[in-house]
């Protein structure tokens, strides 16, 4: 009995191990390790400063990414969509990076990438830097235009306009209008609402201005717009007549410029404002052998109209012209009290428009933006005339 159950047993277990070609069982195959790749090569110098610095991944899922200057210690970081992660700022000129970045496979495990690379240096004739009015913080005038000034010229002007925005609250209808290589104004269709809150934020760090020339530095400037103060000076009737928030405040008694130096016809923005100014008539053309010369110290109250020296201020000498004669060499002369009032109102920004006077005010002799048409100033965009709106801040 012995053997025979011995045998069976091992009959059984020969059947056991035994396949007849139609077994269940599937070898699981092997899931892909993670694969990453950057925009740039490990160990690559004169890295163009305008590149910005990818990381894509295959097999698996990015987990982190960063480009790190080695010097400074200053880290870029960027964000991930889908497979890929993008560094969120350009490159600096002339800095050592190192890139590294994390991803794990399908398989589960961990994949990593690293590369260290230099980018181009730039010299400051290869860099333009804007520089931009209003400051931070300033309370302006309703006609004031946003300024961009660049130090070396930007041949690029519709690729760094597209870096450049402007929004506000209340939003309003606006426009660039580059007057030369080195400026750009912006300006609203209308005058801004009072109270309006402005941000002006141009992305141009180590963008291309062309000819070889790239952005310097981006730029983020906040301000506001105070009261609507709008005047209207008639030449004729000799008055200047202010508005504040649409409302006549004061019709001052005034003296402009004589037949032979007529204030010039058409809308002015002040400037600058000063407490007091030496004024020469050297500035303005007049030599000081010159009969009309003139170099008068410490006036008061002043405020610039023109880069030919048109101002508004106190005038105690030229009294008795006040509303009655034009005797100056163009300003705008009052009473000292009436220039202090008008001073103490005033802030860069404020509309002054002249009317009566045969001589016109140059282009670009001073803040001369709203003597354009609307569809004259759109099409002085580069990026063909398109307004741009300024939507809420």
């Amino acid at each position: 009995m012995r053997g025979a159950t011995a045998a069976l047993i091992a009959v059984l277990l020969l059947s056991a191990c035994s396949s007849d070609g139609d077994s269940s069982f599937t070898p699981v195959a092997n899931k892909p390790a993670a694969e990453l790749q950057a925009n740039v090569a490990d160990g690559a110098t004169d890295v163009p400063v305008d590149t910005v610095v990818t990381v894509d991944v295959t097999n698996g899922t990015l987990d982190s990414a960063a480009v790190r200057d080695t010097t400074s210690d200053a880290v870029i970081d960027g964000t991930i969509e889908g497979g890929r992660w993008t560094a969120g700022e350009r490159l600096e000129p002339g800095v050592a990076y190192r890139l590294e970045a994390q991803a794990t496979g399908e398989d589960g495990e961990t994949a990593s990438l690293a590369a260290s690379f230099t980018s181009q240096a730039l010299t400051l004739d290869e860099q333009t830097y804007p520089s931009v009015v209003p400051l931070q913080g300033e309370t302006v005038g309703v006609g004031m235009p946003v300024i961009v000034m660049f130090d070396v010229p930007v041949q690029d002007k519709a690729t760094f306009e597209q870096h450049m925005t402007v929004t506000s609250d209340p939003g309003v209808e606006g426009a660039w209008n580059w007057l030369n290589d080195r400026t750009a104004h912006w300006r609203p269709k209308d005058y801004w609402p009072a109270g309006t809150k402005v941000r002006v934020d141009l992305q141009l760090n180590s963008l291309p201005a062309g000819n070889g020339v790239y952005g310097q530095q981006d730029q983020v400037v906040d301000f506001q717009v105070g009261s609507s103060v709008v005047s209207t000076v008639d030449v004729n009737a000799h008055t200047m007549t202010v508005q504040i928030d649409g409302q006549v405040a004061r019709t001052i008694p005034v003296s402009t410029g004589a037949p032979q130096w007529a204030s010039r016809e058409g809308t002015k923005l002040v400037m600058e404002k000063h407490a007091s100014i030496d004024m020469d008539a050297a500035t303005t053309g007049v030599d000081s052998a010159d009969p009309n010369y003139y170099n008068l110290k410490g006036v008061k109250w002043a405020l610039r109209l023109t880069n030919s020296g048109e101002f508004v201020h106190a005038a105690p000498w030229s009294a008795g012209s006040h509303g009655r004669a034009n005797v100056s060499h163009g300003c705008v002369g009052m009473s000292t009290e009436n220039a202090a009032w008008l001073y103490e109102n005033s802030k860069r920004g404020d509309v002054i428009t002249f009317v009566g006077s045969p001589r016109p005010l140059e282009a670009q002799n001073g803040w001369t933006d709203w003597n354009v048409d609307w569809e004259t100033w759109k099409a002085g965009s580069a990026l063909q005339g398109a307004p741009e709106a300024a939507p809420g801040a």
